[in-house]
């Protein structure tokens, strides 16, 4: 695996310099800050790849600047939380979070888990820029990027995975639980209506009027990709 940046905030010194000293033995270069305000400017600063976030900071909550990271990039966050209450936990990756790991944790499980998300992009095709949904859609699965009739449409990165799970797998049905373990990854133990509320957001965002959902639901099971028309699988 090729050196990932990774940027930890984190407003407790102790967890920061326990991480930052073993995460650069595992050959990350990791980057920190201890409140939010200097977390989001070291982001545009650092670029990481991938992000552990601390629940609870000093000057802002770690849920608003999960979704504020949500809102403009595609990163996998992880977040760190001395709190064990599973609305936070389903709330967090409503939000865009891919994993959540209550403290106190083993550094090896965290690191595992690191290693799993990453793995998972590395892993993710790349033969082609572009993947065609329809005559409408289409994904830029470099970038990261989807655009309905040329004009870029903004996805959170579970509902961006979700889709390109389901794409690359095109009138394959996936369960709930199945799309839970491949998108989600590990041992998600939250509501199985975390996966019906992306699938919603991905309709709302992606379908049109005229045509039938992208997505569709297959009663009793779980979802599927509608068939990608003809003519319009890669380019």
């Amino acid at each position: 695996m090729s050196q990932y940046k990774l940027l930890l905030i984190e407003d407790d010194s102790s967890i920061r310099d326990i991480l930052t000293y073993s995460l650069s033995r595992e050959g990350f270069l990791v980057n920190c800050a201890s409140n939010g305000k200097d977390g989001l400017k070291a982001l545009e600063e650092f670029c990481p790849d991938l992000i552990i976030l601390d629940l609870m900071l000093p000057d802002m909550s770690g849920f608003d600047i999960c979704k504020k990271i949500s809102q403009k990039y595609q990163l996998p966050i992880i977040m760190l939380t001395a709190r064990t209450d599973i609305v936070d936990k389903v709330l967090g990756l409503e939000l865009g979070a891919d994993d959540y790991i209550p403290k106190p944790f083993d550094i090896r499980e965290l690191v595992a888990r690191i290693k799993v998300i990453l793995r998972r992009i590395e892993n993710m095709p790349k033969k082609y820029s572009y993947l065609y949904i329809n005559s409408s859609v289409r994904i830029n699965t470099q970038a990261r990027t989807v655009f309905r009739d040329e004009l870029e449409v903004k996805l959170k990165p579970k509902e961006f995975d979700l889709l390109l799970l389901l794409s690359y797998n095109k009138n394959r049905v996936f369960t709930r639980d199945e799309i839970l373990d491949r998108v989600w990854s590990m041992d998600f133990t939250g509501d199985l209506r975390t996966v019906d509320v992306h699938v919603q957001r991905l309709r709302k965002k992606l379908d049109s009027p005229s045509s039938p959902p992208i997505i569709e639901t297959v009663f009793g099971l779980g979802y599927k990709m509608n068939l990608i028309e003809e003519g319009c699988t890669t380019v």
